[in-house]
């Protein structure tokens, strides 16, 4: 299965004034608030979103589809600083994660998981980033 959905916890959702943001928005289907498990952390201005097996561990954020699925994944790879080209380990990897739409509908997207320790950083509790 090909994915085309993206799920974005950061600085690529609406509202943000950010060229990255604007990229996504005019290139891809709004398809609502969506969460997704796991720990969201604040790195430096941007958050770092970690797996988490614990079902209380919630992060909110944004679900879209892509339009050009490969041009706009390779674009987000380069913002985000990670894939082919880039030395291990890369601050952020790419990958598949389960997401919860709100009105309870479930699927898959790609999303963007902090990749280096989170020790030290603060945990944004809520699981939103614009708290």
């Amino acid at each position: 299965m090909i994915c085309d959905h993206l799920f974005v916890y950061g600085t690529l959702m609406r509202g943000f004034d950010h060229p990255m943001a604007r990229l996504l928005s005019a290139n891809a289907e709004y398809l609502g608030e969506a969460r997704c498990r796991g720990r969201l952390y604040l790195v430096k201005h941007y958050p770092g979103l970690v797996p988490s097996e614990n079902a209380d561990d919630l992060v909110f954020g944004e679900l879209y589809r892509l339009r050009e699925r490969d041009a706009l994944l390779a674009e987000f790879d380069m913002y985000e600083a990670c894939g082919e080209g880039f030395p291990a380990p890369t601050e952020y990897v790419r990958e598949m994660l389960g997401v919860t739409l709100g009105d309870g509908s479930a699927g898959e997207a790609w999303t963007y998981l902090y990749n280096w320790p989170v020790s030290g950083l603060p945990r944004i509790e809520s699981g939103r980033f614009l708290d």
